[in-house]
């Protein structure tokens, strides 16, 4: 990291004025706006307003891009963000894989890299590695020290937002992840503000930028991988319960005298031990030691289990064995998925995760069986998408958390 650094700039102090906050937040969800526009959503004063985007302009988060079209009058004039005044860092902290992202203050991607978590991958050496990615980055693109707003974690939880802890998570293949303080760790080594939620929290705020102009106010997302993660928003706000629940939506019990959880903690018939890559993988290996027959006994040594891995792509082959596995698997978490919507009733659901986005298998069994599983269908509609971001959300999600306390 560069050596000239400053007292730290606490984003939520940037934009000092409240009303000053407020239309740049108006600023934001849009591309591009016209000033009449904004005096008519606003509700300001023709003198207010002006003072307002003058107040704007001078600090550097927004510029004039030139003049609207006429509707009769003068040609409004246009403004729009300005991605230069600044710059955040997105980390996804995952189990098979992190990644770090920098988004400008308009929310564009400057740069992204991806690190495979192996059994030498703990807390000290992940944050050795991003920090000098972050050091190279604005070397790289020209960053000032004061430039950074700050870097957002979206992390495997459970967590603690408050203290900046991430506490018991599992499965982890390197040793060292339990009871992390990762934003002290990553502010000393960093001199910047640091920011925690849970990952499925971030891809959620993601998603929900993709879909900024459109008004959606109550989404879900559901990462479905390694284990399952749920977040939830409403009027653009996360909810939040007394305890990190991240890990909530795969604790649902779907057959009380079902599997037993992989870990003593967790239930008995819980919706992860029957729609997770762990339950597929489980599975399948289950079937190829009483010698049902698939491709994969071409493809893997005598006694060696078959990963995830070669399982897809034995899905891609259309083996008999494996797309029977995978059907019931993501018919099972369709059930899980119904007894969502048929609670919590939401606009539009953001289903990401490896499970998602290789296989198309997953996604279609999974979301026709939650629909017709759900209460007051037709009436009630949900619409179903796997993101605008794919892999990327989780990161891109914990940046855009950080670039939001401008306006907090």
């Amino acid at each position: 990291m560069p050596n000239d650094k400053k007292q730290r700039i606490d984003a939520a102090n940037r934009i000092p004025s409240p009303k000053a906050k407020e239309l740049f937040r108006d600023i934001r969800r849009m591309q591009e706006i016209a000033k009449n526009d904004l005096l008519a959503s606003s509700g300001l004063t023709v003198s207010t307003l002006t003072r307002v985007l003058d107040e704007l302009v001078s600090i550097g988060v927004i510029t004039e891009s030139g003049l609207g079209a006429s509707t009769g009058g003068r040609r409004p004039i246009l403004y729009r963000v300005n991605g230069g005044y600044g710059y955040a860092f997105g980390l996804d902290i995952s189990r098979v894989s992190s990644r770090l992202v920098l988004l400008d203050l308009a929310g564009n991607k400057t740069d992204a890299k991806e690190w495979r978590m192996t059994e030498e991958t703990t807390p000290e050496a992940l944050l050795k590695q991003v920090a000098a990615q972050a050091g190279e980055w604005m070397d790289k693109h020209h960053i000032a020290w004061d430039r950074i707003i700050g870097m957002g974690v979206g992390a495997v939880g459970p967590l603690n937002r408050e203290d900046g802890i991430i506490e018991d998570p599992e499965w982890f293949a390197a040793p060292g992840w339990n009871h992390v303080p990762i934003v002290r760790m990553l502010e000393e080594r960093l001199g910047f503000p640091v920011l925690l939620d849970n990952g499925a929290n971030t891809a959620l705020i993601a998603e929900s930028w993709a879909n900024r102009t459109k008004n959606f106010r109550h989404m879900l997302y559901v990462h479905a991988g390694t284990g399952l993660r749920l977040g939830m928003m409403t009027d653009n706000k996360l909810i939040h319960g007394a305890v990190d629940m991240e890990g909530s939506f795969g604790q649902m019990i779907i057959q009380a005298d079902g599997h037993p959880y992989r870990t003593p903690q967790g239930n008995y018939g819980a919706l992860d031990s029957y729609a997770s890559v762990y339950a597929i993988e489980r599975e399948v290996n289950s079937k190829l030691r009483i010698g049902r027959g698939s491709v994969l006994r071409q493809w893997l040594p005598p006694g060696e289990p078959a990963k995830y891995e070669d399982i897809m792509q034995a899905l891609n082959r259309m083996d008999p064995m494996v797309t029977e596995i995978v059907t019931q698997a993501a018919a099972y978490f369709g059930i899980g998925l119904a007894n969502l919507l048929n609670i919590l009733n939401p606009e539009k659901v953001i289903l990401g995760g490896p499970l998602m986005t290789e296989s198309n298998l997953f996604f279609y069994t999974a979301t026709q069986t939650a629909i017709r599983k759900t209460y007051h269908y037709p009436k009630y509609q949900v619409i179903f998408s796997r993101g605008t971001y794919g892999d990327e959300a989780i990161a891109i999600g914990a940046a855009l958390m950080m670039l939001n306390q401008l306006t907090v």
